[in-house]
């Protein structure tokens, strides 16, 4: 599936959220049913500097593929890697550098975060691309 075709499903499945309540628990639900990063992946290395939740964040290249690892001790951060993930995990590094992730926008996900959120979504999709850039260049 492509990262367009996976954006549109993910706005289908957040469309059937009635109002802001139903986004966040939809995003908590995803959160709790995302893997918890190992405890030795934890560290002042993987931890995201400048969210104020904690969010720990690494990626590896492996077979032409960008692979993503991300924790949090938010539910709803965790919901939204969980969302990033879908699309960007597991795909050749050009498509993250290009990838337009309109859905944020697109599915009221930017409306329903506070700032502190937000902020921890942004920098956790400015590091992927950063990363899958760097793989694309290597």
């Amino acid at each position: 599936m492509t990262t367009q075709e996976t954006q549109v499903e993910i706005m289908a499945e957040i469309g059937k959220c009635h109002d802001w309540m139903d986004k966040y628990e939809y995003l908590i639900r995803l959160g709790k049913e995302l893997p918890t990063m190992p405890e030795e992946h934890k560290n002042n290395d993987t931890l995201i500097k400048g969210c104020q939740v904690k969010t720990w964040f690494a990626s590896r290249f492996e077979n032409g593929e960008v692979i993503y690892e991300v924790d949090s001790l938010s539910y709803i951060v965790r919901g939204a890697a969980v969302l990033l993930l879908k699309i960007l995990n597991h795909r050749k590094p050009e498509e993250n550098t290009c990838a337009d992730l309109y859905f944020i926008k697109q599915a009221g996900l930017s409306e329903i975060f506070s700032p502190s959120r937000a902020n921890s979504l942004w920098k956790m999709l400015n590091q992927m691309k950063a990363d899958a850039a760097r793989y694309g260049a290597q």
